[in-house]
């Protein structure tokens, strides 16, 4: 018989699969996306993986190393003037200099990469409008995960009115840093020259997917609402109402799905122009959404000026008080990004109370079909209207006996309030 020395050895236990990292996951689901064909056939499967690629690409940026906590030292600069712009581009491509040229502001600039290494303000004085430029550090490939404080340099572009993308014409040809800088963006939900898709999506606790579309959807594959349901499903939403009012594509559901997108305005401005050909100036220039120009000669400047005015959508506006002229020395400036180009957007800037007592507007100006026009609210408002707001008499506030009787005791109360701070003040 066997001996007890003759016992096999027990067995070591068996080893645990070790848990896949985000990157990959995103890896596979990349690997497995390039693999599969593109036709109506697989549309809902790669609707599936676009979505789940999303997620985790989401929890990357936001829940990765050094992605919370803040701006950044040297990156939280508050927003002053009219409307902001952020210079984005690789390093040592000419956003320094560019900003020295535009603004006057002195930015550290020199022939090594990474010169500057904190975000750097400048004002720009434009047709009466105060617009500042941000000099961001140059931007490497990953900095979407983090790589190079691309992170921080990001937000600050998110919080931008207007990106200006700057480009080194001479090396644009070999690199193409506009692809990998807009791939970069895209991560991180930047959406640059783009328009939120038209599709209303309303969350409810109960009652299921209600999916409905007022247009043909041929990028969605042969079956749109199943396809639309499984991406919802993947995101946890079990109940919701989903109206799609044109041909959009997966990407754009997931956009609308997730709600962090940030849609801006951007121009590429290609620098150095003088080290390279006229052709391939002339090729860059023929670009969509592309400017060129060059320190060194002084060219192209007043473009992008004009370009960057036109971009903005900057809305002056004129006040006039009754019985006195128009003040044209110091407009109220709106822009389409912040708050809309209305009456309500105009009395909002101006102060809150004004939309309290709002009765009507006098308008002159482009916007008016005649001088003066009575108008509302929603009126739209063109660059250089000249506005009055008219508000509404005592009486006509009586008549509104509920809304008066509450802005009057809301008027006591602030007056109880302050006295009371006052005579704490005077005690103390």
């Amino acid at each position: 018989g066997k001996g007890a020395g003759d016992e096999p050895p027990p067995s070591a236990p068996r080893a645990e699969p070790a848990a896949m990292s985000t990157e990959e996951k995103i890896k596979d689901i990349e690997a497995e996306m390039a693999k599969t064909q593109k036709n109506k056939a697989t549309a809902k499967h790669l609707g599936l993986l676009k979505a789940k690629l999303a997620k985790l690409k989401t929890e990357l940026v936001s829940g990765g190393k050094g992605g919370g906590g803040g701006a950044g030292e040297g990156f939280d600069v508050s927003k002053s003037g009219d409307t902001r712009v952020g210079l984005v581009g690789f390093p040592s491509v000419g956003k320094s200099t560019l900003l020295s040229q535009l603004t006057g502001t002195e930015s550290l600039a020199a022939a090594y990469e990474f010169t500057t290494l904190t975000c750097v303000p400048g004002n720009l004085y434009h047709k009466g409008c105060r617009i500042q430029l941000l000099d961001l550090p140059g931007i490497i490939e990953g900095a979407s995960e983090g790589k190079g404080r691309g992170r921080e340099v990001i937000a600050v572009a998110r919080s931008s009115d207007l990106v200006m993308m700057v480009l080194d014409a001479g090396k644009e040809g070999a690199k193409n840093h506009r692809g990998i800088l807009e791939k970069e963006l895209e991560k991180v939900g930047l959406r640059l020259n783009k328009s939120p898709p038209d599709i209303v999506l309303k969350m409810r606790k109960t009652g299921g997917i209600k999916f409905a579309s007022t247009v043909p959807l041929t990028r969605l594959g042969d079956d749109p609402e199943r396809t639309v349901t499984n991406i919802l499903r993947e995101f946890r939403v079990s109940s919701a109402t989903i109206l799609i009012r044109e041909d959009v594509s997966v990407d754009d559901v997931i956009d609308v799905i997730e709600g962090n997108r940030t849609y801006v305005r951007c121009i590429y401005v290609y620098s150095k122009i003088d080290t390279v050909s006229i052709e391939d100036v002339d090729h860059l220039a023929r670009l969509p959404n592309s400017l060129v120009c060059s320190v060194y000669k002084d060219l192209g400047f007043p473009d992008i000026l004009e370009t960057m005015w036109s971009y903005l959508g900057l809305c002056r506006i004129y006040t006039k008080k009754k019985g006195s002229p128009p003040d044209l020395k110091d407009p109220v400036v709106l822009t389409q990004g912040r708050g809309g180009r209305n009456i309500e957007a105009f009395c909002r800037q101006i102060h809150s109370s004004l939309l309290t007592d709002f009765n009507y507007a006098l308008v002159w100006g482009k916007s008016a079909k005649h001088s003066p026009q009575h108008c509302g609210l929603k009126h739209a408002l063109h660059d250089e209207d000249v506005v009055q707001i008219v508000t509404r008499t005592v009486a006509q506030q009586k008549a509104d006996a509920a809304g008066y009787a509450a802005r009057a005791q809301a008027a006591y109360d602030e007056y109880k309030a302050k006295k009371k701070i006052k005579a704490k003040g005077l005690r103390s």
